[in-house]
């Protein structure tokens, strides 16, 4: 055989090197094709507040209601040259509107509910299901999406069909879509992208609404339904894939059934961007900083777009998305996340006017709540006001603590806190103090109305209960306790019992147990939660069911979002001994409890009390004038004089008798 000739060689590999380089160019010319912008819009826990209403005040706000969002979505929508919208879910349930529509005036067949009248002028993509679609059942929830001129999504409910398929394995609801929407690239080209949307709500659906689900459907968890389907909508030509959990970001480190589950979605190969919702809060923003893998200025969970948008339509969120067209396929390459908010909180100043299309759409259903919570709802036993709420138990308190505790027994039975003895803690929230005079609950008894339900829980915090041991739930109280100025049982002068700088709404009264607070002593710790006096011991006589409670006697407390989190500074609450997250408002479970009771016995059971004092000092306190005539008819109180400020000074009587 003949050696080849080198310089032969060299020309064809020359040669050869540069037919290649020809065949590759129209490749290297790909990856820097096309290139896209496409503006994605996220509304999230409308919970029926469709009109800037509040039902419960009677009154219109600037605060939050989807007819505001409304005109944020056609302003946004506006600035942008491509745009999609999507809804998270949690649309159904929130508001008296919601029971009206539900159980007050049912839809009937063929009828749209107000929800989907309002969302069909907006132009949504498509649409989750969130835990609260639930709450009213199975045939309620697809009577209503059947109004809905979009689709719905949601992977991870099943069919409970477990006899005749042993690997429940037939989804209740349509588990993805692939919308194919045509956009303007940035050369002002049409360009065809294919859109995946895939949809979750948490598992724990089947917990909390156990009575509508069980026998019915079944839950499976979010992440690993995810890596199931994911691959599936690529697998079928998807440019972009869009998940939208109805669902929190959750644990870092994660774990099998989580209820939040946001941050291990953007751990999923396929997912480019997350639409999340359920734990009614913003993102990107603040309280994120220390989240490993979390960018809370750009907006992105491990690089993964991420937003969620409030509660409320308090929010628009907005994820604006750069594609470019790689070897042919559309890759995400940029990507900033922001909410939008329809009010200026610190100026107190609107951002966004009501759509008027959204208000003239559910005139009807709003008139006719407002005439129903305007109506007689309940009765009342005995009146309800807040005038004496800082010196003796209370029967505004008392209202709320029982509710918050028939909420969750409701909710732990049949899991693993159920036969836990279960305490409810509660606030005066309205207390007069830096609010005036006339800032107190008072409702007479008799007829009472769904709107009174806002004097007795002001604010929107959502339901939560801890696990305590009963020497934690004593240093809370001591913290409570912080309310009381130290009193000198041989003092001649005046003394005020109240501390004006100790927050109203942190004096927790908790009921289920029974105690005395002995102001004599020093208070325990400061306003801060720091330890000041060590062994300050103004909790006294703590017993449950009539025995000492022990120290290490467990107990399941219900509370609030922002107690059970650490806000006011509490021993032993710091969020991390949560076992009850629940999204719902303390507010709406007093609504409900008032529904399904009817007639209420709010009258306080004096489960806790001022210790008696030896001596007799003069001991006093503000609270209003129109308190005179039911401090006429208690023993140990006495109207003095009003004041200037408005307020009227009372005496108590502390002293053994």
């Amino acid at each position: 055989m003949k050696k080849a000739n080198k310089h032969k060689v060299a020309g064809c590999l020359l040669a050869s090197s540069f037919f290649l380089s020809a065949l590759s160019f129209p490749a290297y010319a790909d990856t820097t094709g096309a290139t896209l912008k496409l503006r994605v819009m996220e509304t999230t826990d409308i919970h029926t507040n469709l009109v800037n209403y509040d039902y419960y005040k009677d009154s219109a706000t600037d605060e939050f209601g989807l007819a505001k969002t409304a005109s944020l979505i056609n302003q946004t929508r506006a600035e942008a040259k491509n745009s999609i919208l999507f809804d998270n879910g949690d649309l159904l349930q929130g508001t008296p509107l919601a029971d009206y529509v539900a159980k007050i005036q049912p839809l009937k067949a063929g009828e749209t509910h107000p929800a989907y009248k309002a969302m069909n002028l907006l132009d949504y993509a498509a649409g989750n299901i969130g835990n609260h679609e639930f709450n009213y059942g199975l045939d309620f929830l697809q009577n209503s999406l059947k109004g809905a001129n979009f689709p719905y999504v949601n992977a991870n409910i099943y069919v409970d069909d477990h006899d005749k398929n042993p690997d429940n394995d037939k989804n209740f609801f349509t588990p993805y879509i692939i919308l194919e929407k045509t956009f303007k690239d940035e050369a002002g080209k049409d360009q065809k992208l294919k859109i995946g949307v895939i949809g979750f709500v948490p598992p724990q659906v089947m917990q909390w609404d156990k009575a509508n689900l069980e026998g019915k459907v079944i839950a499976k968890d979010i992440v690993e339904t995810a890596k199931k389907f994911v691959p599936e909508i690529k697998a079928k030509g998807a440019d972009l894939i869009i998940a939208i959990p109805h669902s929190g970001i959750g644990p870092v480190e994660g774990k099998t059934m989580d209820e939040n589950a946001s941050y291990q979605l953007s751990k999923v190969p396929g997912i480019d961007a997350i639409l999340y919702g359920h734990s009614h809060t913003t993102f990107p923003g603040q309280g994120y900083d220390n989240i490993p893998g979390v960018d809370p200025v750009k907006g992105t969970f491990n690089g993964i777009a991420a937003v969620q948008a409030g509660v409320w339509g308090d929010h628009l969120g907005i994820i604006d998305m750069t594609l470019q067209q790689v070897n042919g396929k559309w890759k995400v390459v940029d990507s900033q996340s922001q909410v939008k908010p329809i009010y200026d909180k610190a100026n107190k100043k609107a951002l966004a006017e009501a759509d008027q299309h959204v208000v003239d759409a559910v005139k009807t259903e709003h008139d006719a709540t407002i005439n129903w919570v305007r109506s007689a709802v309940g009765t009342t036993t005995a009146p309800i006001h807040s005038f004496f709420s800082l010196v003796q138990d209370d029967p505004s308190i008392q209202i709320v603590t029982t509710a918050q505790k028939w909420y969750v027994e409701k909710n732990v039975k049949g899991t693993e806190l159920e036969g836990l003895p279960i305490l409810s803690a509660g606030a005066p929230f309205k207390a007069g103090g830096r609010n005036g005079s006339s800032y107190y609950t008072n409702i007479p008894a008799g007829t009472i109305a769904l709107k009174n339900v806002s004097d007795l829980y002001i604010y929107p915090n959502t339901i939560k209960a801890v696990k305590m041991t009963g020497a934690q739930v004593k240093e809370w109280l001591e913290m409570s306790a912080g309310q009381f100025n130290q009193i000198d049982p041989n003092k001649k002068e005046e003394q005020p019992l109240i501390n004006n700088a100790f927050p109203t709404y942190n004096f927790d009264v908790i009921d289920g147990v029974t105690y005395q607070i002995d102001v004599t002593e020093p208070a325990k710790y400061s306003l801060e939660g720091n330890l000041v006096n060590e062994k300050a011991n103004r909790i006294k006589n703590l017993k449950f069911n009539g025995a000492d409670v022990k120290a290490d006697q467990v107990f399941l407390v219900v509370t609030n979002n922002y107690r059970a989190s650490g806000g006011g500074h509490f021993p032993g609450l710091d969020g991390k001994n949560i076992v009850l997250d629940s999204p719902d408002e303390n507010r709406q479970a007093v609504a409900d409890y008032i529904l399904a009771t009817k007639t209420i016995n709010p009258t306080a059971d004096n489960n806790w009390s001022i210790a008696p004092i030896n001596g007799n000092p003069t001991i006093t306190f503000e609270t209003s004038p129109d308190a005179k005539p039911f401090a006429d008819k208690i023993s140990n109180l006495k109207y003095i004089s009003t004041l200037d400020s408005g307020f009227a000074k009372y005496q108590i009587n502390l002293s053994k008798k």
